[in-house]
């Protein structure tokens, strides 16, 4: 199981099998999903979510957090570390909110607590995200960050029958040695 990650104002904790409701209800929301590469349309399709999150655990690929309220643990949304590659010392972050808590700089205060934990715990050298271009607020996070864009992978992946590109941020620990 993921450690727990606190932050200032938040609380990031494992995933729980019953926080499938909230999953569903991030990931099924047109605002939500309308960047986010993946989407459902019941709470049984929400299913594969949930072991996806269990099963990127146990094989030790991934790791994902609720982001919640410190205090009363109320869920936010979730992010995560995916693709770990331990022998590459990398990993690839995402994230999502429910949309009444945009705005609120929870995404930014997470992120933070997750890379503190991907480059000092996990030993990672570079966390790197993937985003399409129209993403304004994913793309202001990782700015905020300090993450540094790489590029644009032109007409890399096929959503809802077109081609997009995806734009890569990427951050780099430079007190990692070898």
């Amino acid at each position: 199981m993921s450690l727990l990650l606190k932050t200032n104002n938040l609380l990031l904790r494992p995933i729980r099998d019953a926080d499938i409701i909230h999953v569903f209800n991030g990931l099924s929301h047109p605002d939500v999903i309308r960047y986010y590469g993946v989407s459902f349309f019941s709470l049984e399709e929400t299913k594969v979510q949930m072991e996806w999150f269990a099963a990127i655990e146990k094989e030790q690929t991934g790791r994902w957090w609720a982001i919640c309220d410190h205090q009363d643990e109320h869920f936010y949304g979730a992010i995560g570390l995916n693709d770990i590659h331990p022998k590459h010392h990398r990993a690839e972050i995402g994230y999502w909110l429910l949309p009444e808590y945009w705005g609120k700089g929870y995404v930014p205060e997470a992120a933070e607590g997750v890379c503190r934990y991907g480059f000092m715990e996990m030993q990672l050298h570079r966390i790197y995200a993937y985003v399409e271009p129209e993403n304004l607020g994913s793309t202001k996070v990782l700015q905020k960050l300090q993450f540094d864009y790489e590029g644009t992978l032109k007409e890399c992946e096929l959503k809802n029958g077109k081609w997009i590109d995806l734009e890569i941020y990427s951050l780099l620990n430079t007190a990692t040695t070898i």
